[in-house]
């Protein structure tokens, strides 16, 4: 019963708490609008298709992320620290945000880039 005072473990619950409630918002919200461009009669079975789906993959994904936690054990050693599998997927996932971030900014400042070619450029002069 020593964990129910732990204040880190309560932190951790109330952030997953918030965040599913701001997934699940977001669930209702997209499957209500996508429902609204079916038939009448087509609407309720989408909405409880929608969101047991929802559902369900957030149970799978919440399981996953319980294996994911547990993947301690050492694979390898990289300048003296040690490498685990939830090592190589956070950074893995880290390096795929930081990448996604980085082409999503330069081309929202650049613009998308050209599909001109070089043969098409010395064919107009």
């Amino acid at each position: 019963m020593e964990w129910m005072t732990s204040p880190e473990l309560w932190v951790a619950f109330v952030t997953l708490l918030l965040l599913e409630i701001v997934l699940g918002i977001d669930n209702v919200i997209f499957i209500s609008i996508l429902a609204g461009r079916l038939p009448e009669e087509q609407r309720r079975r989408a909405q409880v298709v929608g969101l047991s789906s929802a559902l369900i993959t957030r149970l799978i994904l919440l399981a996953s992320l319980a294996w994911v936690i547990g993947l301690t054990a050492p694979l390898f050693a990289v300048w003296g620290h040690e490498m685990s599998g939830r090592d190589l997927i956070l950074l893995l996932g880290g390096l795929f945000l930081l990448g996604k971030a980085t082409f999503e900014i330069h081309e929202q400042l650049e613009g998308a880039p050209s599909v001109r070619t070089r043969s098409n450029c010395t064919a107009r002069t």
